[in-house]
Parts: C-alpha cells; sequence; structure tokens
C-alpha cells in the first residue's frame, strides 16, 4: 500500500540515538553507528522521532510500504516491557540486599571516601652513596573520587552522600580524553558516569529524576564529549530536571578528543 511513512538519511545521521528513544514503536534502531528504519511495520506514520532529530536527517515521505503492524509492535513492546522490568527487579535486589553480606556487589557497597592530604616524602640512602634529602609530593596524581560505585546503573538514589550533593555527570571517554579530570570536575562533587551512545538514555534519565525527587541537589555539572553521540547525556541531564520540578544550577562542558575544554 502507499502511505507515509519515514526516510532517513545517513549522511546527515549524527548517531545520538534520540530518534531510537522517540520512537516507542521500535521502528528505529542504531546499526553501525546510524538510524535505520528496521521494517515498515513498525512504523506508524505519526513522526515522533522528527522532532527528536537535531540535524534534521529524518523526513516523512509517502511511498509503497507494508502496512502498520500494530499486533507485531504491541508483541515488541511487551516484549521490552518485560525485559525492563527483569532488570528493575534485578537492580533492587542489588540496592536492597543485605549490606553485611560479602556478595561484592557494587550496588550494596556504596560508600563515602574520605582523601586525607597527601604527605611529602624524602629521597634516602641509596647504595653507598647518600642523596640529599628532596622535598617531593604525590599530590597531583591523588585521586579526587570521593563515593562508590560510580557507574549510573548501579548508583543508589537512596545513599546518603546524594543528600545535598554537587553532581557531576560525565561521558565515560572524558576522564580519558581530559588530563586533569580528577582535581578539575571529581573533586568535591558526587560523580556519575555513563556513555550516552551505548547506555539506555530513557534509563538513565528516570535515575536522574530519581535521584532529583529523593535528594536536595545543590548543582549538577556535565562534562561531554565534543563527538556528536554525547548530545545524549545533556539531553539526559536537563530534561530529568524539567520532568522533575527540579530546575538547579546547571554548568556544561565540552572536551574535545585531543583533551582540550571547548
Amino acid at each position: 500500500m502507499k502511505r507515509k511513512i519515514i526516510e532517513i538519511n545517513e549522511e546527515l545521521c549524527n548517531g545520538c540515538e534520540l530518534c531510537v528513544n522517540a520512537c516507542h514503536e521500535g521502528a528505529i534502531q542504531m546499526i553501525d553507528g546510524k538510524a535505520r528504519l528496521v521494517s515498515d511495520e513498525y512504523c506508524d506514520g505519526l513522526g515522533d522521532c522528527l522532532p527528536a532529530c537535531p540535524t534534521d536527517a529524518i523526513k516523512m515521505i509517502e511511498r509503497e510500504a507494508d502496512a502498520y503492524n500494530e499486533e507485531l509492535v504491541m508483541a515488541k513492546i511487551k516484549e521490552r516491557e518485560e525485559m525492563e522490568e527483569k532488570n528493575t527487579i534485578a537492580e533492587k535486589h542489588e540496592h536492597h540486599g543485605d549490606d553485611t553480606k560479602p556478595c561484592g556487589c557494587s550496588g550494596t557497597m556504596a560508600k563515602s571516601i574520605e582523601r586525607t592530604p597527601p604527605q611529602p616524602f624524602n629521597m634516602v640512602q641509596s647504595g653507598m652513596a647518600v642523596k640529599p634529602a628532596v622535598e617531593e609530593t604525590v599530590g597531583s596524581l591523588q585521586s579526587q573520587l570521593g563515593q562508590w560505585p560510580v557507574q549510573m546503573k548501579l548508583i543508589n538514589p537512596t545513599a546518603s552522600y546524594l543528600q545535598n550533593a554537587d553532581l557531576l555527570i560525565a561521558a565515560d571517554c572524558t576522564a580519558y580524553a581530559y588530563g586533569n579530570f580528577h582535581n578539575e570536575f571529581i573533586k568535591d562533587k558526587v560523580t556519575i558516569i555513563a556513555c550516552p551512545k551505548l547506555d539506555d538514555n530513557d534509563y538513565n534519565k528516570e535515575k536522574i529524576k530519581e535521584i532529583l525527587a529523593r535528594n536536595d541537589i545543590n548543582s549538577i555539572t556535565v562534562v561531554r564529549m565534543e563527538v556528536p553521540c554525547c548530545t545524549g547525556i545533556v539531553s539526559v541531564a536537563k530534561d530529568a530536571m524539567l520532568e522533575a520540578g527540579k530546575i538547579v544550577q546547571y554548568k556544561e562542558v565540552t572536551i574535545t578528543t585531543d583533551g582540550r575544554i571547548l
């Protein structure tokens, strides 16, 4: 039949995955870093994905296409919901398990980390010769991480360290790209890391919403890479604040692939 259906220009697609999240029917999937229509039967032709695309890579056209199959879509949605329910149950079990049991689960090991100032050390006798005492410090190498765990999926929204916290929401790659990441970004903040390209951004948004709902958060700093797919982590933070109805002080920093701050 001839009907309205989406068309994706892969040359314009930047791989942000926002259209994948916007398409509730599951008609769009990421394949080799590009958004693609996987089946005509999943696309209802209503175009919910169009306003989500930041590069206008998606447009509505009229062409010969298989009819929209609501029964097939509902079966897929049910399958996805069942999978999400299983993941939620597993996460709750991890978060609310018996902390006294040495299971090793990161969620049950939530803790704050106290950091002591670095201590100077002296060069001492070496072999038969005695070298002059030289004061040196290893302070620049000290970790500034103040809590554990840090991965978005493992963060417990009820952890005590989140109350009155300054949140750092960072894309995974940023700490590897920027050399002084600990001192300039992690220090004095609660660190949460995620990958906006590989993670479920809807899940991450809901997690930040829950953190905002359960805690008084002072501020949010988002650190992302310059690559287009990193826009997802910005959307996660902003949408979570809007939907939670809690707008806090917000800062956004972009790191280049060669390790500079834009």
